[in-house]
């Protein structure tokens, strides 16, 4: 597979545009976050950046800043949907890990007791 583009248009890109309606429950200038509409357990909340970045690891210094933001938003999200402490964080990171949309996102997974290894 060629590498995505960030200006490919995702799903997740029309949920920012609002194209799409999702169940948001966060949103700020930097990111949105809102459930998944297959969900794996009690509570599945997916965290993406409004910027494009296709993978993890299309990532770069630039968006240090950003992915760490990301990380205080799922732990802030798994608080509100009263999850606490007790939840996993996923990140996909290309078609063999599974990934099926090229914009980076985190799962956010819990209100289950979650068994490990997980895949």
């Amino acid at each position: 597979m060629s590498k995505p583009k960030p200006s490919d248009p995702t799903i997740f890109s029309k949920i920012i545009g609002r194209e799409i309606p999702a169940d948001i429950v966060y949103e700020d200038d930097e990111c949105l976050a809102f459930k998944d509409i297959n969900p794996c357990a009690p509570v599945h909340i997916l965290v993406i950046p409004k910027k494009p970045i296709p993978r993890l690891c299309d990532a770069s210094k630039e968006d240090m800043v950003l992915l760490g933001h990301l990380n205080l938003v799922a732990n802030q999200v798994a608080a509100d949907a009263g999850v606490g402490d007790a939840f996993r964080l996923v990140v996909n990171n290309g078609e063999g890990a599974c990934q099926s949309v090229f914009h980076l996102h985190y799962h956010v997974i819990g209100g289950r007791t979650l068994q490990w290894p997980p895949g």
